[in-house]
């Protein structure tokens, strides 16, 4: 008698595999380094570095990944600003969930520009992974590791 698998669980185990090799190629050093470049000018103290650092490590892995499941896209000839359209809402969902997190456990004023310039930077940290994720991801396309 043979097992029956569906579909959904062999592409999930696909995807599982593929977003493990993935992270293979970022180091947990490198997401502190930019966790502490991006937002040192909002973190007060040590204690609040340690709280949040938790959730912009884990914003920065599904960014990460995200940009990588793109790449497909990118290796198909389409270029990163055409892709990023394509995931648009689920950037925004990660973008909106940090800016959220860093609210919540976060002191950072009742002032609307220090707001706006934060949420700006939530932005460009949430780019700044899914473009390594997207380049990596294209990388491995490229050389036909996927």
């Amino acid at each position: 008698m043979t097992v029956v698998t569906t579909f959904k669980e062999k592409r999930r185990e696909k995807q599982m595999k593929y977003e493990r090799k993935m992270l293979r190629e970022i180091s947990l050093e490198v997401l502190r380094t930019k966790v502490k470049d991006f937002f040192s000018p909002y973190l007060k103290n040590k204690k609040q570095v340690t709280a949040i650092e938790e959730g912009c490590l884990d914003v920065a892995i599904e960014a990460y990944l995200l940009g990588a499941s793109y790449s497909k896209f990118g290796y198909y000839g389409e270029n990163a600003e055409q892709v990023k359209m394509r995931c648009h809402v689920e950037e925004k969902y990660l973008i909106d969930t940090l800016y959220d997190y860093f609210l919540y456990w976060g002191s950072i004023g009742d002032n609307d520009m220090v707001h706006e310039s934060f949420y700006m930077t939530c932005d460009a940290f949430v780019d700044y992974w899914w473009r390594e994720g997207f380049q990596k991801g294209e990388k491995r396309y490229r050389m036909r590791l996927h």
